[in-house]
């Protein structure tokens, strides 16, 4: 698989599985906007700016894009400056999330609605502002980073597994409508649980076996394989990493 000559937007690419799926993508020939709101470090490591540099002194060609995806100003800013850069986009994979683990019972309303805000609305933000570049390009590749793969039915009901349930519902059904423009439309899932910065901080506590954690990697190398995508080939499919990346 090569991406030479493409170009990826890619949302929440500052640590965990965004950053490693940017590094990914740029390692196979792609032109990658590092987008996501951490211009400067915060409480977890990692910034746009950090990420970015990575893949330039590796020899590929990043962009750190400031964008905050509740908010559709900062994202079209940020995908109108990505286009500016690199003359447009194939490639988009919606994975900024914030994670939240707790009971329904004792979940505040704004924890519940930070959740649907960042996990729902910011991809179907982002998304919106791209689809008519990628449109332009004559076809591409849309991913949403989801966790429907990682079977914990178990451990409860709570607001972060929601939200990421209803963003692949988005994505399966605007797999069809994007199927005339030739555009892919996938989802794409851990197996098993990644510890990434954020769930390490937002986890509430859950203790996670070892034969359940996945390497973060795995999710490189299948988001390269979705972003080489377009309708012609796998679309309006949820894949779990370790099944389409050996």
């Amino acid at each position: 698989m090569t991406l030479t000559g493409k170009v990826a937007f890619v949302a929440g690419a500052s640590r965990g599985i965004g950053a490693t799926i940017a590094r990914a993508l740029a390692a196979e020939g792609a032109a990658v906007a590092v987008a996501a709101r951490s211009e400067e470090q915060g409480k977890l490591p990692g910034t746009i700016g950090s990420v970015a540099a990575d893949i330039n002194a590796a020899g590929g060609r990043a962009l750190p894009v400031a964008c905050d995806v509740t908010d559709e100003a900062s994202v079209n800013q940020a995908v109108a400056a990505t286009v500016s850069e690199f003359g447009g986009i194939d490639i988009l994979v919606a994975n900024a999330g914030v994670l939240w683990l707790g009971p329904v019972e004792t979940t505040p309303l704004k924890r519940w609605q930070l959740c649907l805000d960042v996990n729902l609305t910011g991809v179907f933000l982002v998304t919106k502002a791209v689809i008519p570049e990628v449109r332009k390009r004559g076809g591409g590749s849309l991913i949403a980073i989801t966790t429907t793969g990682v079977d914990m039915i178990e451990h409860g009901a709570n607001a972060y597994w929601v939200s990421k349930a209803a963003a692949e519902r988005l994505y399966l059904g605007l797999a069809a409508d994007l199927r005339s423009d030739n555009i892919a439309v996938n989802c794409l899932s851990p197996s098993r649980v990644v510890l990434t910065e954020g769930w390490q901080a937002g986890g509430n506590g859950l203790q996670i076996p070892p034969e359940m954690i996945e390497p973060p990697e795995a999710m490189g190398r299948a988001a390269v394989l979705l972003a080489g995508q377009d309708a012609s080939g796998v679309t309006g499919t949820v894949q779990r990493s370790e099944a389409i990346a050996l």
